[in-house]
This record gives structure tokens, C-alpha cells and sequence, in this order.
């Protein structure tokens, strides 16, 4: 067995396939009845192998996960960056990623829980949330912007993940509690869709002594199915309109093969964790509340385990096959709809490349293909990294690039934002009066985001009102004397004197006739909006 070095990563067992197996067709694309743009309209359920919204559009979800809160420090990773939390998320929605899946423990649950690993300075407005108080700020930004958010139980404590839903330590009540909790914390915010009960059930023990989760084996201690009705059933009880993500196990029995007992009746075919839906369709999970069911498998490349598939003589044409046999059947015979939970790659090993390039051909193209969350955006990911590059500004283009024509953008608002719980005020930022527009070419608009002693967070938005493309596309603009900048993000900015420039970043450097962009920053000194505002030297 081996273990995945990221923080809140995904685990992988043993697992083999056969070899020379026949090579299935791609998921069917053809047009739908209706589609939906960006995440549709109010609550999501189910159609057959589709998601849809409440109008019955089909909507795919193109999301990435944004991890942290299952681990120590029990909130988003990349706080601690020069990049504000809310640039982040400008980033995934402009790149195309429509949902965020967000990993939490129950740790980051329990009252007096505390979040850490908080880059003050750039994140002012964190300062003393408790991580929950951070998760409802990340959501209603998140749903302002036209995301949709399913929340996942990564694991049971921060300490690690566990190959059942409950340890010595968490109970099954807990579990169920905890979910119902924040079904009823989220009741009536159609941002949030739904729970991903538990992360990557998968096998412990040698079989025929298998103590991890099986799949239809009966025993209630151990079946993940039977469990996730249980738990799936209690939150529709509270919350009927989220949609129950269930992962698979890694191997049906529960247990790990013997491969020195030569014993074939104690072998059996395994899969990554999490990614062994193989018996679902034998033994399907059954909900109380119809429509409501999405399978949700996981699937990585080399730099997370180099599985005996990889190396067989007809890769990549097997890999159809193995897709069709743990999880893809499922889409194929329109028993449910299919959401990658997790998959990714650090794309060093050139095999990588065409897996990850064959996956996503493999889900289908357009709004009928399947859903999907990548992982992650996190840079510190140790066997993938992520889409976010170190400085968790900047993105990685080579795994971008790939991922591209698979992406629906998110549009719009996404949902209805209920009061919190809390009594934590909504601060959205406001924006501040704008510069009047100016002929010649673009305009220009500052909104303040925040401000501290001795600081401030601002975004300047430009839009090209000319009738052709600028490209590449620089904007300047002055600042009085003493504001100094501290960090920028969406575009390169610097600072000469007291102008500033913000230069476009290779992966759009072109600004399209009605088209804008949204520089952030961050800076020292008093407040100030910018003056001067140029679009390629023409006057906003």
C-alpha cells in the first residue's frame, strides 16, 4: 500500500488489471434536450446518467478542490500566501472551474476550533473567524461568482484518513451529526449541492480476515454502501434537495489479496482508493429521496502509484476498458451520473500526459459529459501538485492546457445566500464610486475590497470599449506619494515611482473588443484609488 504525501491527498492500494483488454468507446456526447449555462438554476438533481437543475437543464460540474481544512491547520491552504483568499477563487472561476470541492475534517467542526496558517496582512478580514465562520465567508464568495460547492469528509480527525467512515475516536453518530449540522447550516443556499460522504473508503487486512470497507458484503460494521445509505438518508432528512456524492472501496471484499497463499479464491481485482465502483450496479445505494444519488470515483496517474495498467504493452487503448469496469458503467448504462471526485497528476512522467488527455476524452466533451472535480488547486499537493503554482498566483499552463475544452465557466450568481448561523455579517466588498468612463478606447472602475492600518486591498477593473483587440494589454496607474505596493495578482504588476503597472500574464495576454480584466492588489499606505488609468497608454 502506498500513501499519498499530500496534505489531505488521496490514498492509492494495490491493484491490478488484466492485460489486453478490449478498448470501449468514449462517453456518447450527443446533444441534450437542454443545457444549462455555467451551474444552472436553484437545487440540482439527478436524470438518468445527468445532472440537472431545477428547470431540468443538464448542467456539468467542472470543479477543482481547494484543500486545508482537514488538515491541521483546519482551513484553506494558501492563506498564508501574498495572494488574498478572494483572488484565488477570481482565478478558478475565470479558468473555468464551476464547483469547488472542499476536504474538512471533523476536527475543523468541533466548538473551539481554530484556524491557523492565516496570512493576516493579505487576508484582514479572517482574523479571529473560527473555520467555519471562514468556510460560510468562501461560500457565499463562491456562489456570487456563480460556483456551486460540495462539501467533502476528508477525514475523521485532522491526523489522517481512515479506510472506514468511523475510528476508535469518531463514531458513526458523529459522522451523521456532523453532516446533518451543516445541511441545516446550509438549508436554503443553493451554492452548496451536496455531501461527499466520506473520502476514499478502501481495504485494511488480508483476506479472508478483511477488516476495510467492502462493497455488498452485508456486514453493517463494514459495507460502505449499506453506511452510505445510512448516513445519505439522515441528510436528506434534514436537507432533501442535496444531492449524496458515494464514493467507491478500493476492493469489494473489504480486504487485501494473498498473493503468496496460492489461493485465487482470496485474490480479487482492486482499485485506486475511493475508485471501485465495480459493484454498484449489483448492489446499488438506495436513498430515500429519488434523484438525489451521484457516484463519485477517484483516479490518478503514475506519480501517485504506477499501477500495472500503466505499464501494459496497449496503453493508453486499455485504459477505456478498466474506466468502464470500476466506474464508467455506471454513465454508460444510465444507471447514474458519474462525478470524478479527485484526479491528477503531476504531469512529470510522459505517460501522465496522455492519461490525464485520455481521461478527459474519456468523460465527453460539452454539458453531457461527466462531471468532475480536479485535484487540486493546492500547489502543495506532494504527488500532483496543482493548477496554482507555488506562489498560488500564477498557474501551471501544461495541466491547464489540457483540462481547458473540458471546462463549462461558472456564470452569474449561483444561489441564494442564507444568513449565517453565526451572525457573521456578509462582507462582500462594496464598490466605491467609479471614475467616470472616458472615451478613447477602455474604461475604468475601482472597488475597494479592504483596508487596515497602514493598508489597504483593492481590484481595478478595465474593460477594452475599443473596437479591436489589444494584445498584449498593459494598464497603468498612479498612486500619491507614500503608497508603495505590496502584491498583485491576475496580471504581472510592479511599481515605478508612483506608477503602477500591470502587465498581462501569458495565459491572457489578449483583452477582447468588450472584454475586461480584473487586476488585485494589495498595498502599503493610506487608501487611494487610482489615478491615470491608461489601457496600452490611451486614457480610461
Amino acid at each position: 500500500m502506498h500513501r499519498r504525501t499530500a496534505l489531505g491527498g488521496a490514498l492509492t492500494a494495490l491493484a491490478t488489471a488484466a492485460a489486453g483488454v478490449l478498448v470501449a468507446a468514449a462517453v456518447s456526447t450527443a446533444p441534450a434536450a437542454a443545457a444549462a449555462g455555467g451551474t444552472g438554476t436553484g437545487y440540482l438533481h439527478t436524470s438518468g446518467n445527468k445532472i440537472v437543475d431545477s428547470t431540468g437543464a443538464t448542467v456539468r460540474l467542472t470543479g477543482i478542490n481547494w484543500f486545508g481544512m482537514e488538515t491541521d491547520n483546519k482551513t484553506f491552504h494558501g492563506l498564508w500566501s501574498s495572494n488574498p483568499w478572494r483572488s484565488q477563487l477570481d482565478t478558478m472561476a475565470r479558468l473555468g472551474y464551476n464547483t469547488l470541492r472542499i476536504p474538512y475534517s471533523n476536527d475543523a467542526l468541533k466548538s473551539g476550533a481554530t484556524a491557523t496558517g492565516i496570512n493576516d496582512f493579505v487576508n484582514p478580514d479572517l482574523i479571529g473567524l473560527s473555520p467555519l465562520q471562514i468556510l460560510d465567508k468562501v461560500i457565499d464568495y463562491a456562489g456570487s461568482k456563480g460556483m456551486r460547492v460540495i462539501l467533502d469528509r476528508h477525514r475523521p480527525t485532522s491526523a489522517g484518513q481512515s479506510p472506514l467512515w468511523y475510528t476508535s475516536t469518531v463514531s458513526e453518530a458523529t459522522w451523521i451529526n456532523d453532516w446533518k449540522m451543516l445541511a441545516q447550516r446550509y438549508a436554503g443556499n443553493t451554492t452548496v449541492i451536496g455531501a461527499d460522504l466520506h473520502n476514499e473508503p478502501h481495504a485494511e487486512g488480508t483476506n479472508p480476515a478483511a477488516t476495510g470497507a467492502c462493497w455488498g458484503c452485508g456486514d453493517t460494521a463494514r459495507d460502505w454502501r449499506l453506511a452510505a445509505e445510512r448516513a445519505g438518508n439522515a441528510i436528506l432528512g434534514v436537507q432533501p434537495n442535496w444531492l449524496i456524492f458515494v464514493e467507491g472501496v478500493s476492493c469489494p471484499s473489504g480486504g487485501l489479496s494473498n498473493v503468496w497463499d496460492n489461493d485465487p479464491s482470496n485474490d480479487e481485482d482492486c482499485g485506486w482508493w475511493g475508485g471501485n465502483l465495480s459493484k454498484a450496479g449489483q448492489f446499488p445505494v438506495r436513498l430515500n429521496v429519488a434523484n438525489r444519488l451521484v457516484y463519485s470515483p477517484h483516479e490518478y496517474a503514475t506519480s501517485v502509484y504506477r499501477q500495472a495498467w500503466f505499464d501494459d504493452p496497449s496503453y493508453p487503448a486499455n485504459m477505456p476498458a478498466i474506466w468502464d469496469k470500476y466506474w464508467g458503467y455506471l454513465y454508460k448504462q444510465n444507471i447514474a451520473p458519474i462525478m470524478m471526485g479527485e484526479f491528477g497528476t503531476t504531469l512529470q512522467d510522459p505517460k501522465d500526459k496522455i492519461w490525464l488527455q485520455n481521461l478527459m476524452a474519456y468523460t465527453g466533451t460539452g454539458v453531457n459529459g461527466m462531471s468532475f472535480t480536479y485535484w487540486s488547486w493546492n500547489p502543495n499537493s506532494g504527488d500532483t501538485g496543482g493548477i496554482a503554482n507555488d506562489d498560488w498566483t500564477t498557474i501551471n499552463q501544461p495541466k491547464q492546457d489540457i483540462l481547458t475544452p473540458y471546462l463549462i465557466p461558472p456564470t452569474g450568481g449561483g444561489g441564494t445566500t442564507s444568513p449565517s448561523p453565526t451572525g457573521t455579517p456578509n462582507t462582500s466588498p462594496a464598490p466605491t464610486t467609479p471614475p467616470p468612463p472616458v472615451t478613447g478606447g477602455c474604461t475604468a472602475t475601482y472597488k475597494q475590497i479592504n483596508s487596515w492600518a497602514g493598508g489597504f486591498q483593492g481590484e481595478l477593473t478595465v474593460k477594452n470599449t475599443g473596437t479591436a483587440a489589444v494584445n498584449p494589454w498593459s494598464a497603468t496607474w498612479t498612486w500619491p506619494s507614500g503608497v508603495t505596493l505590496a502584491s498583485g495578482w491576475n496580471a504581472t504588476v510592479t511599481q515605478s515611482g508612483t506608477t503602477v503597472t500591470a502587465a498581462a500574464p501569458a495565459w491572457a495576454s489578449s483583452l477582447a473588443p468588450g472584454a475586461s480584466v480584473t487586476v488585485g492588489f494589495t498595498a502599503n499606505g493610506t487608501a487611494a484609488n487610482p489615478g491615470s488609468v491608461k489601457l496600452n497608454g490611451t486614457a480610461c
